[in-house]
């Protein structure tokens, strides 16, 4: 038992060292898939940066969109409370808040001037009940079920854009998913066409390698590895580049949006994240380009 794994761990280091050796002895075949992984990934990577900081925008915009329910004067306290106890048992109905005219005629005071506090010897203004959707997409939908409620003056929630605004988030998130898997497809294809060439080029090396009795599986690995190392070393570039530029950007952009509705994504440990994710896909592309290469070449 103790003989096999010894043999099994001298094998694996064989490997790892004819694999680091293959790297350095095929110089322009490297830095061929070096720079297919490299200028792949660093794309994804700027996609990836740009479509997470887009989600949370959306998911910003989204969580700041709530329903405006004016409340019919005539209602009493007794008819407020049930039209508030019917909404608060609505399905999808996350909270709902409870605003006075006073309270309402206040707040456009400290927005627009004390000339508007002479409104508070005849407030003209209604009760309000702010509500927000558990599902924001659901909006127009729990709006309308408002409405048909008794005891209600007015439904606003900015009907028409509101539509108009989450399809165009819909279609972002989709746009952009799609683009970053066909820029991995196009990563897998150019890696493994470049790593076919390498291995067509040692075609002679793999067939004596057969004729002495190698498996498939141990002509396999080192290549294997080789794609390993390839794609680990074409991420190193693209994790660099996008750290970098995307620190500099939060400093300049993140300031100016202070205060606004929507803000960009701390650098950490969001950058973390995207180089782990950066790292993972570069491994991945190097192994899955070495692996489906060589099964072409040794017919498996």
């Amino acid at each position: 038992m103790e003989v096999t794994t010894v043999m099994k761990s001298s094998t694996l280091s064989r490997h790892v060292k004819e694999s680091l050796k293959s790297v350095g002895r095929n110089g322009w075949m490297t830095f061929a898939s070096i720079s297919a992984v490299t200028v792949t990934l660093l794309l994804v990577g700027v996609f990836m940066v740009i479509m997470m900081n887009l989600n949370k925008v959306a998911h910003d915009v989204e969580n700041d969109v709530e329903i405006k329910v004016l409340i019919d004067l005539q209602a009493n306290q007794k008819a407020e409370e049930t039209l508030q106890h019917q909404i608060k048992e609505m399905p999808g109905v996350e909270s709902m808040e409870y605003s006075s005219k006073e309270h309402e005629l206040n707040s456009l005071v400290k927005e627009f001037g004390e000339d508007l506090s002479l409104f508070k010897q005849s407030n003209p203004l209604r009760n309000v009940l702010y509500v927000k959707a558990d599902n924001p997409q659901q909006t127009a939908k729990i709006a309308k079920q408002i409405d048909a409620l008794d005891n209600t003056y007015e439904v606003l929630y900015g009907k028409g854009k509101i539509e108009k605004l989450f399809n165009f988030i819909n279609i972002s998130r989709n746009v952009g998913i799609v683009l970053i898997i066909a820029l991995l497809l196009t990563a897998m294809f150019l890696i493994s066409n470049t790593i076919k060439i390498t291995i067509i080029a040692r075609g002679k090396e793999i067939e004596i390698m057969k004729l002495v009795g190698a498996t498939n599986g141990f002509v396999r690995i080192p290549f294997i590895l080789e794609g390993m190392w390839l794609g680990l070393l074409g991420s190193l570039i693209p994790i660099g580049i996008i750290t970098i530029l995307y620190a500099q950007l939060y400093n300049v952009v993140a300031p100016k949006l202070k205060g606004e509705i929507f803000q960009l994504l701390n650098v950490t440990p969001f950058i973390l994240e995207v180089d782990l994710l950066i790292l993972l896909m570069g491994i991945i592309i190097g192994i899955w380009g070495s692996f489906m290469s060589v099964r072409k070449f040794l017919k498996i």
